[in-house]
């Protein structure tokens, strides 16, 4: 089976080349689903012009080459294309895709090694909200890639290096080891920082220490590795506490830290000055890549060493490219990170370019991650001002939740548990299911919301489709058909479903989880139309539109699932 807008651009394709000759039968034929009929054909409106004849003559030439289509092809307006699918062909496409363990979803020709870097959290401070959209979508993007047979490498580009580690570590001396992994255990990364700043910014003695330290850490003096390795151990533990309540798929051998790349940096210096790619500039190594200027209208530099020969953001980045192209053998490489980082990243990979260590055969892509906003419309922060603990939101759309279904009669573990998937994915849905580079407001009454286009929505909508099948004392997998289409909300869900196999490719081809989201809660709503107005279990319905029915469901069921599933978001049997 076939996702039925691929269908009619192949017919209306080959139908363009017979009609007007080959050199036409690549033209986009701007198909779209239509009020007026399945989809709508526009191309006789774009090609008229390039023919030079008039759009109706040229839409009612396509339409005398679809003679054998599958349904009704009728010519309106100035010249376009209504098709209407048979209902036939559209049950049999469905019975298909029913049987179909991957429900129409096809896997990668040939299939790439993908490289994600994402969620990334600096280990001196908290992990706060502003790191939740990046794991989240990069999460979902890992999810994608693997579903279509891609090789998935997570790169968690932790920010665990550099001169803040020199007072870090001074201060666990000064607190004592076990009172330093308490605290960051605890998610009290950004208490503990706070106070290593303020005894670094009043205290010139322990100023000195930190930045003696610095040197001994940068120069691998064991003792101070060690220590480091406290502090990261720790940290990591605390981050995996909310890396396991999100279920995001990150673990610790996924950890790529910015110290994984310090032993790369001095070479990565000397081989972009040795071919030339950098220069000195100002007593800094620069590259100057084309087509950046600043304010001035001077060309913009890349500092890849600094005139007092540390070293930054733009080394270790490019670091990272050379090894994963030539190490892992990376065919795409995504970023999942804020937008403001947009420059930077254009100029990283215009360098890497320049300097051969990304091919044309390699794409690299920034997934723009936008600002998460309150309800005020500003950055989301906490009343006094401070950037809110991503463990408290989550802890607090827990609660929420279990409010929100105290009152159901469910007993205290399988309440804990639904709880816990409806926060859960209200928080990671709300995020998906907008455009990834926008900003969006987080607002809790909304995001758990069981109307509109909520993860609620979606959860309660395959929970009831598990409710008639335990209603029937039936097996979903049992339900097989046939399926044959009556009414027209029977037709409309059958006929949505079969969009799901090009979503998930599209969704993963552009990097745009919103697409599948969008997708899931059309399908959703298909449902719901058709629960209301075709029954299933009642009484009266006879055996065979019963079967069909139940097919439908089941399919229904499957695609909202693995959809989910595709997403992160949990899926509870019961709501």
């Amino acid at each position: 089976m076939t996702d039925p807008q691929i269908v009619l651009t192949e017919r209306v394709q080959q139908a363009l080349g017979r009609a007007f000759g080959q050199e036409h039968a690549d033209a986009d034929p701007l198909i779209r689903p239509s009020q007026f009929a399945d989809f709508q054909a526009n191309v006789a409106m774009s090609l008229a012009k390039r023919l030079r004849r008039a759009p109706r003559e040229v839409a009612e030439a396509i339409k005398a080459e679809l003679s054998d289509f599958p349904g009704t092809v009728e010519v309106s307006g100035p010249g376009f294309l209504n098709i209407t699918l048979d209902d036939s062909w559209v049950a049999a496409e469905a019975g298909q895709m029913l049987g179909d363990p991957r429900l129409g979803v096809g896997t990668a020709t040939p299939p790439q090694t993908v490289v994600i870097d994402y969620s990334a959290p600096n280990a001196a401070k908290e992990m706060h909200v502003g790191h939740l959209r990046t794991t989240i979508v990069g999460d979902a993007l890992a999810r994608l890639h693997e579903h279509l047979g891609n090789t998935v490498i997570r790169q968690n580009h932790l920010g665990d290096w550099g001169t803040p580690f020199g007072m870090l570590i001074e201060h666990l001396l000064d607190i004592g080891e076990e009172a330093a992994v308490a605290q960051l255990e605890a998610g009290m990364g950004t208490e503990y920082y706070q106070a290593a700043r303020a005894k670094f910014d009043s205290d010139e003695a322990f100023k000195t220490r930190a930045r003696v330290r610095v040197t001994t850490l940068q120069s691998g003096d064991p003792e101070t590795l060690r220590l480091w390795h406290v502090f990261m151990d720790a940290t990591v533990r605390y981050f995996n506490k909310i890396y396991d309540l999100l279920g995001v798929t990150l673990t610790d051998a996924d950890i790529a830290g910015e110290s994984m790349y310090n032993p790369m940096l001095q070479k990565t210096c000397d081989d972009l000055q040795d071919s030339g790619t950098a220069e000195i500039s100002e007593g800094a190594l620069c590259v100057f890549p084309p087509g950046f200027t600043g304010s001035d209208d001077k060309p913009l530099p890349l500092i890849i060493r600094k005139s007092d020969g540390g070293y930054g953001y733009a080394t270790t980045d490019m670091a990272a490219i050379r090894y994963r192209v030539h190490d892992l053998k990376a065919d795409r490489i995504l970023y999942v990170v804020g937008a403001d980082q947009a420059l930077h990243f254009r100029m990283v990979f215009a360098g890497a370019r320049m300097a051969g260590w990304l091919p044309d055969t390699v794409s690299a892509e920034h997934v723009q991650i936008g600002m998460m906003l309150g309800k005020d419309g500003r950055r989301f922060k906490t009343r006094s001002g401070e950037s809110v603990k991503l463990m408290d939101l989550l802890q607090e759309a827990i609660d929420r939740a279990t409010a929100a279904i105290a009152d159901r009669g469910y007993d205290e573990r399988l309440q804990k548990e639904i709880a816990h998937a409806v926060g859960m994915g209200a928080v990671k849905y709300a995020d998906l299911s907008v455009s990834h580079d926008s900003e969006y407001v987080f607002d809790f009454d909304r995001m758990l919301g069981f109307t509109g286009n909520t993860a609620p929505y979606l959860q309660y909508a395959q929970a009831r489709i598990r409710s008639i099948f335990r209603r029937g004392g039936i097996d979903p997998a049992t339900a097989t058909g046939p399926i044959v289409l009556g009414a027209p909300a029977e037709r409309a869900l059958a006929l949505q479903l079969l969009g799901f196999g090009a979503v998930v490719e599209q969704t993963t081809a552009l990097s745009e989880p919103h697409r599948l989201c969008a997708f899931l809660y059309a399908t959703a709503t298909a449902f719901t139309d058709f629960f209301e107005q075709c029954p299933v279990l009642k009484e009266g319905v006879d055996p065979d539109t019963r079967a069909s029915r139940l097919a439908l469901c089941a399919l229904t069921l499957q695609v909202l699932e693995t959809g989910l599933n595709l997403l992160g978001v949990p899926v509870p049997e019961r709501m």
